[in-house]
């Protein structure tokens, strides 16, 4: 009986130590609860996992952490972050860009004085081209205003030429609005790429933005 007896210890011993094998191997973890208290348990809840757990081996010991998921604010810091690294990236390519065209911000000033030049040539070129429009126009409308004097009908030719005229001349000054604008939006992206130029090189500007003041460089 006592063998018997022995044996069936010894199975039962056996089949408990494999169990918790088994169990050890299907894999352990260790998690506090929503109280605080430490768990140990071949599961682990939804919202425990949410917490931070440890995943133990067969020998009780951690064989890999899983951090707590992010909560909202750390999620939007690690966002700004990034954005942050994005930002500086494309300013240093950036920067990049602009020592490759200027080496100094006097450079940049000579450069937009030189394409302000060329755009306020251009619109010099159409307000001729208004002027000499104009005259052709005070022609038409005296012809006509004679004929109408002279109780004669205006042909519908006059008419129409008097119209294409008076159309052109709204064109042209349109054409002018729109390039005046240009300057002012290619003089503030100047000034702009001059003042990162002082930034990043050191040096300050000994020329004026305005060549046609003496201002000084700090204005």
């Amino acid at each position: 009986m006592t063998d018997r007896s022995t044996t069936r210890t010894i199975v039962s011993a056996m089949t408990l130590v494999l169990g918790i094998v088994a169990t050890a191997d299907a894999g352990m973890y260790r998690y506090k609860d929503e109280n605080g208290r430490l768990v140990i348990s071949n599961t682990i809840p939804q919202e425990a996992t949410k917490r931070g757990y440890e995943i133990l081996g067969p020998n009780g010991r951690v064989v890999d952490t899983i951090a707590p998921a992010p909560t909202k604010e750390e999620i939007a810091a690690r966002e700004a972050e990034k954005q942050r690294q994005k930002e500086l990236e494309t300013q240093r390519e950036n920067d990049r860009l602009l020592l490759k065209r200027f080496s100094h911000p006097d450079e940049a000033v000579q450069a937009m004085h030189r394409k302000i030049g060329e755009l306020e040539s251009l619109i010099q070129l159409k307000r001729g081209n208004i002027s000499v429009i104009s005259s052709q126009l005070d022609n038409e409308q005296s012809r006509a205003a004679d004929m109408e004097r002279a109780g004669r009908k205006i042909p519908e030719a006059s008419l129409n030429k008097i119209r294409r005229l008076e159309s052109q001349i709204r064109d042209i000054e349109e054409e002018i609005r729109a390039q005046s604008q240009d300057i002012e939006a290619l003089k503030e992206g100047f000034v702009h790429d001059i003042k990162r130029l002082e930034e990043i090189t050191g040096e300050s500007r000994t020329l004026p933005l305005n060549p046609q003041t003496a201002e000084a460089p700090g204005d």
